[in-house]
């Protein structure tokens, strides 16, 4: 089953914390998932970042809520324990604490719309703030994948528009931004456009030029087949070549990429999406517009 909405954590996690003990978030967080019935691989699933899985994000944000609107109270951290208000919500509990029940203490009004230095809101929740099942943490990421893509869509249709010219040049300037070439100029040289035997240039695995890469750019539509593939590797055989890239706009056929990982020579395929996206991660045909840091308690600064 898929991991539920962090609002469905929030009634559970109080009666956890009902007989009043103290409670650490990672025994809370391990009882939940065992009453939730959740698997090994709903546990595992990550937030798109990749740092946290999507559960223990959840998981934290209920707590987050219920200690804002002082049901629970932090003792140390990653600890916590219910308070007398939250005892008293569970001598007639509700069907279900959401946001749109938390709303009825003072602090939730104060939590979610408490201005910041610019006059904006920490956090708005809206008028349909019951049917939020997502964290702030997954909002965000969900909004930076969508911007994302927009962009690796926008950068794909630029480069089919280009001359074969200037996406040679942009193939130089990527692979010179992900540490291959030496130098700018050396990598120009390098990959010189001959197309010899199938062969659109050469470069530098390294600095000290101690191994070569032999490349072939297509700015296709079509997807690459097997055969051209093949053809590619007959090429770097013609060279006595061990490496080679074979880099598209389009995309390969399964029996392209499932040939490569048959032979001996280590071909890698670069598809218009991963091509998009390497331009992205390496700053190549994109500016940055804003920069949003996001911080969290540094818990090893405050051991005394």
């Amino acid at each position: 089953m898929a991991v539920p909405g962090f609002q469905e954590f929030m009634l559970p996690l109080l009666r956890l914390a009902g007989d009043g003990s103290e409670q650490t978030l990672a025994e809370a967080s391990r009882r939940l998932a065992k009453e939730c019935g959740l698997t090994v691989e709903d546990l595992g699933e990550l937030l798109p970042s990749g740092k946290q899985t999507r559960f223990r994000n959840r998981v934290g944000w209920a707590a987050t809520y219920l200690r804002k609107t002082k049901l629970l109270e932090a003792t140390r951290h990653g600890r916590f324990r219910i308070t007398e208000r939250g005892r008293s919500v569970l001598k007639d509990p509700p069907q279900r604490i959401d946001l749109d029940y938390l709303k009825r203490f003072p602090e939730y009004e104060e939590f979610t719309h408490k201005p910041v230095s610019d006059g904006v809101p920490v956090l708005n929740g809206g008028p349909s703030d019951a049917t939020v099942e997502t964290t702030p943490e997954e909002a965000l990421e969900e909004s930076y994948r969508v911007l994302r893509q927009k962009l690796a869509e926008d950068l794909l249709e630029t480069i089919k528009a280009a001359s074969p010219t200037f996406f040679e040049k942009l193939v130089v300037d990527l692979l010179v931004a992900m540490g291959y070439g030496g130098s700018r100029s050396d990598a120009g040289q390098a990959i010189g456009g001959s197309g010899d035997g199938g062969i659109d240039g050469i470069i530098k695995e390294d600095r000290l030029g101690l191994d070569a890469i032999f490349l072939q750019a297509k700015r296709w539509e079509s997807s690459v087949d097997r055969p051209t593939v093949q053809a590619f590797a007959g090429s770097l055989e013609g060279h006595r070549a061990r490496k080679g890239v074979l880099i598209t706009t389009s995309q390969f056929t399964k029996g392209a990429r499932e040939y490569v990982e048959k032979i001996e020579k280590k071909i890698v395929l670069i598809d218009g999406e991963l091509l998009a996206q390497l331009m992205i991660e390496h700053g190549v045909g994109v500016a940055d517009v804003s920069k949003y840091v996001v911080k969290k308690l540094d818990p090893d600064y405050f051991e005394e």
